[in-house]
């Protein structure tokens, strides 16, 4: 069987390639696609064959699917372009018939109401309207994207945010990618829509306590009500689109939107996830370089 790993020069998918030569998968069998081949000269060097891959541009599709069997479509990164690159990616999915696709979407993209989910749920959409045999894997939040909140803590001793006491069930990328890699090598799994989190829950107020315990010193949780959020994120210098869409997320943190039951990782790969404060350790480190 031959796997394509979209985004394979970015973060999560090249995560998603060690986890599959991990699991025993030939690395002849891995196909990494990426914008910049360049990017991926230390994959290649594993045996890994690479391809050019743009979301944007179709003629770069047909050729790096050519043979292959499964696909994991990793989610673009630029927002409110993903739709129609996400698009393109499945039409040429189909066309080649690939027996798997697998995409990494968010948490509660078909029914939750965040500024994350409108470009999911239409892909997940556009992937059910073409017919391709899929499975869709919904990742909860990385625990590396709280890395820079802590980082700044430690001189701070604050984390403010506006996600009220609303839950995150979240994982490391190393955990999510982990589970693709299994969805991806295992037979079955077609039809299924999997929220992906970890096997721990915690909210604003306990990421406060973890960064305490990671740093050495009393870190504080300030809820802040989205307007303030918005005033702060604004003053700090992102732009008002931006700001409101950092803001969004929140709010729908707050209303429940990554609260989902635990395990959803463990259950795939057979192994416990990695905890809040190990997380927030291993992530702070390439901050603090």
């Amino acid at each position: 069987m031959t796997i394509l790993v979209t985004a394979a020069s970015g973060q999560l998918g090249r995560l998603v390639v060690d986890a599959l030569l991990t699991r025993g998968a030939e690395p002849s069998s891995i196909v990494a696609g990426a914008r910049d081949t360049s990017k991926l000269a230390d994959v290649a060097a594993r045996g890994v064959q690479t391809v050019e891959l743009d979301y944007s541009k179709p003629e770069t599709l047909a050729p790096a699917l050519e043979g292959v069997d499964a696909v994991l479509l990793i989610s673009g990164s630029e927002v409110g372009q993903r739709v129609p690159q996400h698009g393109n990616v499945i039409d040429a999915a189909k066309a080649a018939g690939v027996a798997k696709l697998v995409y990494t979407s968010a948490p509660k993209a078909s029914t939750a109401d965040y500024p994350l989910a409108p470009e999911h749920k239409a892909t997940e959409e556009l992937i059910a309207a073409s017919g391709v045999p899929s499975v869709i894997v919904r990742n909860n939040w990385y625990i590396e994207n709280f890395a820079t909140d802590v980082a700044r803590a430690a001189d701070s001793g604050v984390i403010a945010a506006s996600s009220g006491d609303g839950v995150i069930v979240g994982a490391t990328r190393a955990d999510l990618a982990d589970a693709a890699a299994v969805v991806l090598l295992e037979d079955g799994h077609l039809g299924e829509v999997y929220e992906l989190s970890g096997d721990q829950a915690w909210t604003s107020a306990d990421l406060a306590a973890a960064a305490s315990e990671v740093l050495g010193r009393d870190v504080a949780y300030t809820p802040l009500t989205t307007e303030q959020h918005v005033a702060a994120l604004e003053a700090a210098g992102l732009d008002a689109g931006l700001a409101g869409f950092v803001a969004g997320i929140d709010a729908g943190i707050a209303q429940g939107v990554l609260d989902v039951p635990t395990g959803g990782v463990s259950r795939l790969t057979g192994r416990p996830t990695t905890t809040l404060v190990d997380g927030l350790r291993a992530a702070l480190a390439p901050v603090a370089a």
